[in-house]
């Protein structure tokens, strides 16, 4: 009796060490690091949740399901801490405790996922396809709920620009999602003996005729354009902690004014800073008659146009006085600067640009990593921006780069296709770390979804641009802690991609192929 407890009592334990491990193994996929084998961690999640406790096959599933979740977002999502350490006196000590919150949280929808997987899987090989449809749709799920927060998706493990990643231009971030959890995971059936060696061999040629197909997509880059205009991108390498200590307004106006009027080896036509560049309110230093105004007009040349982020005030959806993220078009005239145009952050970050519990945030002091009055107000839904002389361009502000299909719906309700795709981004809450590398590569991933070039300007880095294939234009970046500009020829647009034409249309495929797998029997 003592050892039949014995080993029940072990193998739960094991089955949760086994999850932690697959968790831990999956994360370190992610950039940075590019521990590709880690993807295994996949296999090693389902054959955690295929061995439940005797009795409750859906509890233990959730909860193995849950540590694999918890332990890959602890890695993940470490960057986190960094934002509490701005003010390290009052805030610091919540950094733990918010990125354990928050991990343990995102893991429930792994926990669902596992969850789903015991209670539609039946027993062949096909059964991989059943655990991709559940964990990829977990990840959707994940990123469009409250708000969405499509962080680290495992689809994301590939380097934006590689070969494999370019099979986003086919069924976007959640079908390369599928397709790696399901060749990932497929090593978990070797013990069906030949029929597992050849669902294993099958993901095996799928790998690999998507690598040819990204390493023919890349062998043909589109030709560049000799009439395409100039970028100037401006990294001030302007840290979060000095910021907004009012003593230092002149010398952070005076890093970006400088920079912008450096001498250029040819003339530019757009120059972009990063989102809330300089700490005051767009309307008020940009007038043409305000000092900082008339510095920023004598750093541009007539006929130049900057691309800046900063906050603005204007009138709600309800017509109240708000406080909105925006990017703002600025055109150099003859008589100085004027606003052409405006994009306002239609997808806001919680806790950090809005309270969704505003109360208890204040009381805890999260509020004050806001610092204009009671946070922002979501602008209107995406459409590209439309500027005198210059190609549609899509904004998106930092958080935004996350989305897959976020220039598509836009281009789609104004009724004309962006030419590029403007990713201002203030990076410098995440420090120095794995943050602003994971923040690139996701970004990166909108422009192959997309087919189009990115333009991305960070005040601490990484500042880049970006071709329509994904990749950093070699020698166009300027990385973490750098000081300057890159100034470079807009690269040119592809064709509309499959993605752009179908959006998620790949994937809702894939769940469908996901239900060979399904039991078909309740006994099964």
């Amino acid at each position: 009796m003592t050892g039949a407890t014995s080993t029940r009592g072990a193998r739960p334990w094991a089955a949760r060490g086994l999850a932690v491990v697959a968790g831990l193994a999956a994360a370190f996929s992610q950039p940075p690091w590019g521990f590709l084998a880690g993807l295994l961690g996949y296999a090693l999640m389902l054959a955690a949740i295929e061995r439940p406790a005797a009795g409750r096959p859906l509890r233990s599933a959730f909860f193995r399901g849950w540590i694999v979740g918890t332990a890959y977002f602890l890695v993940s999502l470490w960057w986190m801490a960094q934002p509490f350490q701005i003010d390290a006196a009052e805030q610091g000590w919540m950094a733990p405790f918010a990125v354990g919150l928050v991990s343990m949280f995102m893991a429930l929808f792994w926990g669902a996922a596992g969850v789903a997987y015991r209670a539609l899987a039946g027993k062949g090989v096909a059964r991989v396809l059943v655990f991709a449809a559940c964990l990829s749709g977990a990840e959707w799920l994940r990123g469009h709920l409250l708000t969405g927060f499509p962080w680290d998706p495992p689809g994301s493990a590939w380097p934006a620009g590689s070969a494999l990643s370019q099979t986003a231009s086919v069924v976007g971030i959640w079908g390369l999602t599928w397709i790696t959890v399901a060749v990932a995971a497929s090593p978990a059936v070797l013990v069906e003996r030949w029929r597992g060696r050849l669902a294993v061999g099958l993901a095996a040629v799928a790998l690999a005729g998507l690598w040819v197909f990204g390493a023919v997509r890349l062998a043909h880059p589109v030709a560049a354009d000799p009439a395409a205009p100039w970028i100037r991108v401006v990294q001030a390498d302007v840290k979060q902690e000095t910021k907004y200590d009012r003593r230092l307004f002149d010398s952070i106006v005076a890093r970006y004014v400088d920079l912008t009027a450096r001498p250029a080896p040819h003339p530019i036509d757009i120059v972009v800073w990063p989102e809330g560049a300089i700490p005051d309110a767009l309307d008020d230093y940009l007038a043409s008659t305000a000092p900082v105004g008339a510095k920023i007009a004598a750093a541009l040349v007539p006929g130049q146009t900057l691309l800046v982020g900063g906050y603005r005030f204007g009138l709600d959806r309800d017509g109240r006085t708000a406080t909105f993220n925006t990017l703002a078009a600025v055109r150099r005239s003859e008589f100085g600067v004027s606003a052409i145009g405006f994009y306002d952050k239609f997808r806001l970050v919680p806790f950090g640009e809005f309270m969704p519990l505003d109360g208890l945030a204040a009381r805890l002091g999260i509020k004050q990593m806001v610092h204009v009055g009671d946070g922002f107000a979501p602008g209107p839904p995406p459409r590209p921006l439309r500027l005198p002389g210059l190609a549609p361009v899509q904004p998106l502000i930092c958080y935004e780069s996350l989305f897959s299909g976020f220039t598509r719906d836009g281009g789609r309700a104004a009724g004309v296709r962006a030419r590029w795709i403007a990713n201002i981004s203030n990076d410098a809450w995440f420090g120095t770390g794995i943050g602003p590398t994971q923040h690139l590569n996701l970004a990166s991933y909108r422009a192959i979804e997309e087919g189009l070039p990115m333009v991305r300007a960070t005040p601490t880095g990484i500042s880049a641009v970006i071709d329509a294939y994904g990749r950093v234009v070699r020698g166009e970046q300027l990385g973490e802690g750098a000081f300057g500009v890159i100034d470079a020829p807009l690269p040119p647009a592809l064709a509309p991609t499959v993605f752009d034409a179908i959006g998620d249309g790949g994937f809702w495929l894939m769940l469908l192929v996901s239900l060979t797998g399904v039991r078909r029997r309740r006994s099964a």
